[in-house]
């Protein structure tokens, strides 16, 4: 069953962002990841705006855990750790 990435971030140091988001890119292309939103026009309805929402789909739950525990994530996202604030959750799809 495939499952969303779904990222709202808030960005401090778009320099430094930028480079993650390059360096991640490739990493969720590797584990299967297609981005489905990327930075869009958004409507916030409830709970706290963040001006950057991200969803991507992968393959799996799993595929997507991986993801972020590989090496290439784990470097990419040394870039983001003290360029944003973020928010992180996969969720499975329902079928």
């Amino acid at each position: 069953m495939s499952a969303l990435w779904i990222a709202h971030v808030e960005v401090t140091d778009p320099e430094a962002y930028g480079e993650y988001a390059k360096r991640a890119t490739g990493a969720i292309a590797d584990h299967g990841g297609v981005f489905l939103a990327r930075a869009g026009r958004y409507v916030q309805l409830e709970g706290r705006e963040r001006a950057r929402n991200v969803v991507a789909r992968f393959p799996s739950l799993e595929a997507a855990v991986a993801c972020y525990n590989s090496p290439a994530y784990q470097d990419a996202l040394s870039y983001a750790k003290d360029a944003a604030e973020r928010d992180l959750v996969v969720v499975e799809e329902a079928d």
